[in-house]
């Protein structure tokens, strides 16, 4: 389904963010939570790909508190200033815009989150701090809050040669929360992602078969 983009309120001040609504009554709706590039063209597809399997979607662009729709280039240098803008941003910030798009699209009902990467830890930090049902794709900073209990349904994706997220990083996750639905796939990090060099096909589409599966089952439309 194709998206669009709307003004939204935080508590940090306006932000745009990407919006699709499904052809038929929602299931739900996600927040979709950007990686360090931005809410680029791989986000967006994020957004209209969980909007056609029927949940209104959003993803609210975190970097426009420094400028107005930042997209960064999956190389050393976006990376180098991707990183810039979160170390800037920092997790509460994104926790409390994310909140604030959550309540954009809470009408349709229940409100789920899915991030990647830095997205993955705001995702999981979603879900200790606020209460929501969360999907978390290879999140790499999550190690420094695995003291943080989850209060909803959690579900993790790492890949296993991950080497932003070694064995013995995914190991102490597993270890530290029992109670999440735990994927590890044959794959490397940001596998979801058709811009990057370890995009495995095959691998993204099981896990967003799982996400889905996961999202059908805590997730809930309105009863009119």
């Amino acid at each position: 389904m194709k998206g669009h983009w709307i003004s939204l309120m935080t508590p940090n001040g306006r932000i745009s963010a990407w919006r699709a609504d499904p052809p038929i009554p929602p299931h739900g709706a996600v927040v979709v939570i950007q990686e360090i590039f931005g809410v680029n063209a791989h986000i967006r597809g994020v957004v209209e790909r969980f909007a056609a399997h029927g949940y209104t979607a959003i993803a609210p662009a975190l970097f426009d508190h420094f400028g107005h729709k930042i997209e960064l280039a999956y190389d050393e240098e976006g990376v180098a200033k991707g990183r810039e803008l979160v170390d800037k941003l920092g997790f509460d910030k994104a926790v409390s815009d994310v909140r604030a798009a959550v309540e954009e699209v809470d009408e349709v009902g229940h409100v789920g989150v899915v991030g990647y990467c830095w997205g993955g830890t705001v995702a999981f930090l979603c879900n200790t701090r606020v209460g929501l049902t969360a999907v978390s794709y290879y999140g790499g900073r999550t190690m420094q809050f695995l003291h943080e209990r989850p209060r909803a349904p959690l579900l993790m994706h790492f890949g296993a040669s991950d080497p932003i997220i070694p064995p013995d990083d995914l190991n102490k996750t597993i270890d530290a929360l029992p109670q999440a639905e735990m994927h590890i796939w044959p794959a490397g990090h940001g596998f979801n992602c058709e811009a990057r060099s370890d995009y495995n096909a095959d691998v993204a589409k099981q896990a967003l078969e799982r996400t889905l599966s996961f999202f059908g089952h805590h997730l809930r439309g309105r009863v009119s």
